[in-house]
């Protein structure tokens, strides 16, 4: 079932975009928002927790820890569902639209009547929005690709909501007796972005009982079919989800076949066929004889075909079946690689964590070096000073070496950062001489995601340009299903950080996963080195790296490509950027 703390924080998030569409107070909004972020990323489960522990909660005050209660004890929460019955459906419809906000959404209910997707494309194609005050021809235009964004996700979810589902199956499914081997499979298994159904793949001579125990989990809500070999069901998460059990000695075959990608697949079958062979999920057999001749491994049915075993996260057909033949395979990075974290948040800007937790939780996850990075000032709604950053600075230097102390080894080395805004000419939120006390700058861009194309390029190679600035945090922008990539050449910004030495950021976070791997792969071309970081606000967001990593192996990376996976004194070198011989200047 889904964690307490997930409901509850989209439960608040919900009362938030309800407190804004009935036109209710702005501050109330927020209040709930940061509740929303907070609870979900809180540690500890909320329903084990009495009522002052939940106001132990960032931002959980008594008001909303009584709500909680109310919650987990009732299954609803009166005033969120009184708010409900004073909005039509076909509104809060329309707020899942990504570039449509809550009060515009009322207004085009109000005035035009409209209540669904459907109903407001067709009005903008009559043009009849832009009677409304507040809305115009580029309003539509946002409205549209809105819509587009929304349709092109459909059923999809984002990869940690599956991931996290998969392994609550996974988990479950081996605790049956019988069970031999099980694992993920499709297009879970190749970290793609977005999932549109999970696979699990079980080894075991019975299938009865696995069959049994998976359509009886508590977060099945329907079994859409009931098989000896497939069976599926749909889930309380809104996704779909298969369970195929195979025999023990079909497990390798299977794993390759069922993990794909369907290009990827045609290629091996095109391999086989080429060498007198068929390979399907039961095995690689002679054609002409229909002998079986390897299925229990992936790895013996790769190295039949004459490829080394090929990571899940290559196999989309770009490339890797050539460079196994070429033995020219990349060693991929790996999440037990990286020794720290470039890029995290404390409470002091819009975290939810203390230095002092978020400093502990990285130091067990055996980390070298943790980069604390809060907001700088030009976020103006983080209320940054000069005198909080150096005070921060000061209480870092002060901690640097205290966690996960190892007898009289001193423990985690602890750098202080900043993350700079990137503004509309590419200037960042501090003069070079308060940015030369900073061990690392993160820069990113947070608003003007509408320049021209030339601007947002010339906004970022500047930044690149800068001498303080390391690496450049969530490049593109986009938030998965929500808002798109910006539109700039990315090859120019690629040279500029090459040229630079400023490193591209592979961001953690399940809604931004940016770099997507596309980009990472034109971005090699370039010589670029990168750096895969949770931008974590809080203490769990700190495991996200597991799908920054993903994304980072789909786009072919290294461990040496990686700063983050290098030792300290290397890192330092590179974090330097030649300002010593002062020949990186902002143009």
């Amino acid at each position: 079932m889904a964690r307490p703390n997930d409901e509850v924080a989209a439960l608040f998030q919900e009362y938030a975009d309800l407190i804004s569409i009935t036109g209710g107070e702005a501050y109330k909004a927020r209040v709930y928002e940061k509740a929303a972020r907070a609870v979900g990323g809180y540690h500890a489960d909320v329903s084990t927790l009495d009522a002052k522990g939940l106001r132990e909660i960032p931002g959980v005050g008594r008001s909303i820890a009584e709500k909680i209660d109310e919650y987990l004890r009732t299954g609803s929460v009166a005033a969120v569902d009184e708010l409900r019955t004073r909005i039509p459906a076909g509104v809060r419809r329309l707020t899942a639209i990504p570039t449509l906000g809550p009060k515009k959404a009322m207004a085009l209910y109000d005035e035009l009547g409209i209540a669904s997707v459907e109903e407001l494309v067709d009005a903008i194609h009559a043009e009849k929005p832009r009677e409304l005050k507040g809305f115009g021809p580029k309003t539509e235009q946002k409205i549209l690709h809105g819509v587009e964004l929304l349709r092109s996700s459909g059923d999809r979810v984002l990869l940690d909501v599956a991931m996290d589902l998969a392994d609550e199956i996974v988990a479950e499914l081996s605790k049956v007796s019988g069970c031999r081997r099980r694992t993920c499979a499709g297009s879970l298994r190749r970290m793609r972005e977005t999932i549109g159904d999970i696979d699990i793949l079980v080894a075991a001579e019975k299938s009865g009982p696995l069959m049994k125990a998976f359509t009886e989990l508590p977060f099945v809500t329907e079994v859409i079919a009931h098989g000896p070999s497939k069976t599926s069901v749909r889930t309380d998460r809104g996704l779909a989800v298969d369970l195929r059990v195979v025999p023990p000695e079909s497990w390798g075959a299977a794993l390759q076949y069922f993990t794909g990608s369907k290009a990827h697949n045609i290629r091996t079958r095109e391999l086989a066929v080429h060498q007198g062979l068929k390979l399907s999920e039961y095995g690689l057999f002679d054609a002409e004889s229909g002998e079986r001749i390897v299925s229990e491994t992936e790895e013996e049915v790769y190295a039949r075909l004459g490829l080394p075993w090929i990571p899940p996260p290559l196999r989309e057909d770009r490339g890797e079946i050539e460079a196994g033949l070429r033995d020219e395979l990349p060693d991929l990075v790996q999440e037990s690689d990286l020794r720290g974290d470039l890029h995290t948040h404390t409470d002091l800007t819009d975290g939810l964590a203390p230095l002092e937790e978020m400093a502990e939780a990285a130091a067990a996850r055996g980390y070298a070096y943790l980069a604390i990075t809060d907001h700088g000032p030009d976020l103006y709604m983080q209320r940054m000073t000069e005198e909080r950053m150096l005070a921060q600075r000061e209480q870092v230097r002060k901690l640097d070496g205290a966690y996960g102390k190892r007898g009289r080894r001193r423990g985690m080395r602890l750098l202080h950062g900043v993350e700079l805004n990137i503004g509309p000419d590419g200037e960042v939120d501090w003069p070079e001489e308060f940015l030369a006390g900073f061990d690392l700058c993160v820069a990113s861009v947070h608003s003007h995601f509408d320049q021209s194309r030339a601007a947002l390029t010339r906004r970022i190679v500047r930044a690149c340009e800068n001498p303080y600035v390391n690496v450049i945090g969530h490049p593109t922008t986009r938030l998965i299903g929500k808002r798109s990539p910006l539109d700039a050449d990315l090859d120019e910004i690629f040279a500029a950080c090459a040229r630079t030495g400023t490193a591209l950021e592979i961001n953690s976070h399940p809604d931004r996963l940016d770099l997507r791997d596309e980009d990472i792969l034109r971005a090699r071309r370039h010589r670029v080195r990168f750096a895969v970081d949770s931008d974590a606000h809080a203490v769990l967001h700190l495991a996200n790296t597991r799908y920054g990593v993903g994304t980072a192996q789909r786009g072919w990376l290294t461990k040496d490509e990686v700063i983050n996976t290098w030792p300290e004194t290397r890192l330092r070198r590179f974090l330097r950027k030649g300002r010593s011989s002062g020949t990186r200047r902002p143009s």
